[in-house]
């Protein structure tokens, strides 16, 4: 008979979970990954007991203190420190865990044994114990007493990290201190930078801008303090100053950024060109950094052209992705190539049907863009897309409104005007846009009377309100009127349509020449104003 195969006795032990190090290990992760403390914390305090790695130990102790299990987290410090944790380690562990129980005297002792234990990041464990803490005011009383002077290391990190740490704690006295300590015994730049920075947080300007001048001055080669001296300088109105300081030295993409909104601000565009032809110029990973930048800056100068190529470069995944097309799609137009531009903005419509505030602007943006073009069907079905979006949109409703009146379908005008001043009772804009066209219709005049004086009341100088309120005396019959607050619209802005309505007013007063006159002029700025051809269709049959 033959005889059975060795393996076939052989029986293979396994471990139960609870004595399993990998499935506890993997239960922890597990759990920390779906934000589950507790769970993560029972299955660590598993696997320290198994397990003669003291990671496994130390981080059971920081589960155990998250989750406010004292008893646990002193037998996980106990096991880390059987395991071979540092002094330094089970200092910072025992000083989070008098914290979380507000055991200050025995917090203070730890955190003594932790600063001086020797250990390299001593300073930075000592900050993350009291940034932690639960208690703000007991970790301010902490640090005030623990971090001083004659304790701090010769490092000027751990002085200005200890600064910061005072300031979020809102020991601002202390903060001060210790970042004046800092100036004095190390004067590096980055001291100079952090004394200037709370300088401006306690309001003195000029004492924080001439701190930061002495901190370039040591490091002028520091694009992260140039950027902040210049930002400041550029808010007190010192762009010059400010991008004169800029130009100087390593450019990178924020360099560039800071020095074209400099320029944009004090209406520079000689700094402008300048900057543009650096930044096109510059190494690729600047530039392909940039591409949205350069493309407004060839905006800006008028090259549309370039424009449009550095808008198609740039990515997807561009946080201005979806502005360079937006922005394409408006220089498409201006360039007259309206069927290109009106594409792009369909593509976009499809692209963000999932982003309701960019699907809106695509929507809003190609109304627009109809609007000019007086394609004003197109723009009320675009409106109206936008508004199935956004019901309700106060500047969708005036859009769409406007187009309904331009053709004419007074009721939906009406109706949206009507809509957005319950949504904004007395907006101006609309309270002048529902008078005119209840004006224009001859409809409800003494209504549009009131609606277009609350408007003039609100903007007395406002061309288009004067307009609206010159055609609703024409439409009362008060051609005198009409004709003297029209001509003094027409001659504050030489507005077209405020021509036509003022030629229109004169034609009536029997003033043929000098309406003539202003239908001329009106036709040199609009050659091809549509209601300027229908005021003359109706006046000479």
């Amino acid at each position: 008979m033959a005889s059975p195969q060795p393996l076939t006795r052989m029986v293979v032990a396994t471990p139960d979970p609870d004595h399993d190090l990998l499935a506890q290990l993997l239960a922890g992760e597990l759990a920390l990954s779906s934000s589950d403390l507790k769970a993560a914390s029972q299955s660590y305090a598993k696997a320290m007991l198994i397990s003669s790695d003291p990671e496994v130990a130390g981080k059971a102790a920081a589960l155990a203190i998250a989750i406010h299990d004292p008893e646990g987290a002193r037998q996980a410090i106990d096991r880390w420190q059987k395991l071979g944790a540092s002094t330094a380690q089970l200092a910072q562990a025992r000083a989070q865990l008098a914290m979380e129980q507000g055991q200050a005297e025995e917090a203070s002792r730890q955190l003594g044994l932790l600063i001086g234990s020797g250990d390299k990041d001593a300073w930075r464990m000592f900050g993350r114990v009291l940034i932690g803490s639960r208690d703000p005011a007991l970790a301010g009383r902490l640090l005030e007493s623990l971090a001083t002077p004659d304790h701090l290391p010769a490092d000027p990190k751990a002085w200005l990290a200890m600064s910061e740490l005072g300031e979020q704690l809102n020991r601002h006295v202390y903060a001060q201190q210790i970042a004046d300590g800092a100036l004095k015994r190390f004067g590096t730049a980055e001291t100079y930078a952090w004394a200037a920075q709370l300088k401006l947080n306690n309001g003195d300007r000029s004492g924080g801008l001439n701190l930061l001048r002495q901190a370039q001055v040591k490091d002028p080669n520091n694009i992260g303090l140039r950027l902040t001296y210049a930002s400041l300088l550029g808010q007190s109105g010192q762009y010059t100053q400010a991008s004169h300081l800029l130009e100087k030295g390593p450019q990178n993409a924020q360099t560039y950024a800071l020095r074209a909104a400099l320029a944009a601000n004090a209406k520079d565009n000689k700094t402008l060109q300048q900057v543009y032809a650096q930044l096109s110029q510059a190494p690729d990973e600047v530039r392909n950094t940039s591409v949205y930048l350069l493309g407004q800056l060839a905006e800006v100068l008028g090259h549309k052209d370039e424009a449009l190529k550095w808008y198609d470069q740039v990515s997807d995944e561009d946080d201005h992705a979806f502005d360079a097309d937006l922005r394409s799609a408006i220089l498409l137009q201006d360039l007259g190539r309206s069927a290109e531009a009106h594409q792009q903005l369909a593509e976009m419509q499809t692209d963000y049907l999932d982003q309701p505030a960019q699907l809106r602007r695509a929507y809003e943006v190609d109304a627009d863009l109809y609007l000019r073009e007086k394609r004003y069907p197109e723009a009320i079905d675009s409106f109206s897309h936008a508004l199935q979006v956004v019901p309700d949109d106060p500047d969708l409703l005036y859009g769409r409104g406007l187009a309904y009146a331009e053709i004419g379908k007074i009721d939906p005008a009406v109706a949206d005007f009507r809509r957005l001043l319950t949504i904004k009772p007395g907006d101006v804009d609309a309270s002048n846009a529902l008078g005119f066209t209840l004006a224009d219709a001859g409809r409800d005049l003494s209504e549009a009377e009131q609606l277009i004086a609350a408007a003039r009341a609100a903007k007395p100088n406002d061309p288009s309100i004067a307009d609206s309120w010159g055609w609703l005396q024409y439409r009362l019959g008060h051609l005198d009127q009409a004709a003297e607050v029209l001509r003094n619209a027409w001659q504050s802005g030489k507005d077209a349509d405020v021509g036509v309505h003022l030629g229109e007013v004169l034609w009536k007063q029997g003033h043929r020449e000098q309406a003539q006159q202003v239908f001329d002029e009106v036709r040199r700025e609009d050659p091809h104003n549509l209601a300027l051809q229908q005021t003359l269709k109706r006046l000479e049959p």
